[in-house]
């Protein structure tokens, strides 16, 4: 089909969640439960940073940031993916594919260079605690957050407008629940080398760049809290790169496995490959104000404040203080 008749009537079919119709409403409830837990999750820990005074530093500012970005980034697909099995309709239109496609991209980065730049904030306050309050001011972290999402987008343009120039056959199968690169690059007719070149070193580079720079902050995190003298200091130290630590783990071990584990089309790896894709975008997002709430006695304090009804809305009063 020619690129230009597809804006109006063409139509993709999704894979789902599943094909089987007696699992159908069981994945309904599940996948329900899983989008109300993270949206109102993540709500909390906003509400809760944004009301405690405490809590009005950049470490917290980037958490708080992380958690709107979760919300956004699964509101991009789980649901469509809700509302196609409750119509029992697997279709989705090309240029709303275009859009959860693009939306996708600039949240699933935003939230991968968010981690990179908290994994900083780690770095100067274990390194260079007497500068971090100069270092990290809220000038400097809001220009930090301007600058991803500035870079997310222009990621997510580029490889939006890479998958526009494409064409595609009619009624073609995308292998997963929601629109994504390497399943739409797949079911194309035309030749897709250049966004498979840009995928590599674009995409390479979107994981490649805050993997390293996460990596190296942790290396020169764990060799400053190694010349602490007490035990007790070094304690301290780690537990306030637990969170973050366990959420990277996690964050860029299902991205791994989503995009740099090759399948092939069989059905088997289609279903590989799609729980693989929930592990990402649902499941991560679902655990991650479980793990900061948890391990974090600050945040588990306004979390209980909130919860009794205590709060107080002080979150300019807090940016000015730090201003």
């Amino acid at each position: 089909m020619a690129r230009g008749n597809q804006t109006s009537t063409f139509e993709f079919l999704l894979w789902g969640l599943s094909e089987k119709p007696h699992q159908q409403y069981i994945l309904f409830l599940i996948f329900l439960w899983m989008y109300l837990v993270i949206v109102a999750g993540n709500l909390l820990i906003v509400l809760a940073i944004s009301t405690d005074v405490r809590l009005h530093t950049p470490m917290y500012f980037f958490l708080a940031s992380l958690s709107c970005v979760d919300i956004l980034f699964t509101s991009t697909t789980v649901p469509k993916a809700l509302v196609n099995i409750h119509t029992q309709s697997r279709t989705i239109s090309y240029a709303g594919c275009l859009v959860q496609l693009y939306f996708f991209l600039t949240f699933g980065d935003m939230d991968i260079f968010l981690l990179a730049t908290m994994a900083y904030d780690r770095f100067v306050a274990i390194c260079h605690p007497l500068h971090y309050t100069m270092i990290m001011s809220f000038q400097r972290c809001s220009l930090l957050v301007i600058t991803c999402w500035t870079f997310t987008n222009l990621v997510a343009m580029t490889h939006t407008f890479l998958i526009f120039r494409l064409s595609f056959c009619s009624k073609k199968v995308i292998p997963d629940f929601f629109c994504d690169l390497g399943p739409l690059m797949k079911i194309a007719c035309s030749e897709t080398h250049i966004n498979e070149l840009v995928l590599l070193f674009l995409g390479g580079a979107v994981i490649l760049i805050p993997f390293l720079l996460i990596l190296v902050s942790y290396i020169r995190i764990v060799t400053a809290i190694l010349r602490v003298p007490s035990a007790q200091g070094r304690r301290k130290a780690f537990s306030t790169c637990g969170s973050h630590l366990s959420v990277v783990a996690l964050c860029f071990g299902t991205v791994i496995r989503a995009y740099l584990c090759p399948s092939s089309s069989s059905s088997n790896s289609v279903v590989e490959d799609t729980a693989a894709a929930v592990m990402y975008t649902v499941v991560t997002p679902l655990l991650n104000p479980f793990i900061y709430s948890l391990r974090n006695k600050d945040m588990k304090g306004a979390l209980v404040r909130i919860l009794k009804g205590k709060i107080s809305f002080s979150w300019a009063q807090g940016l000015l203080q730090r201003r």
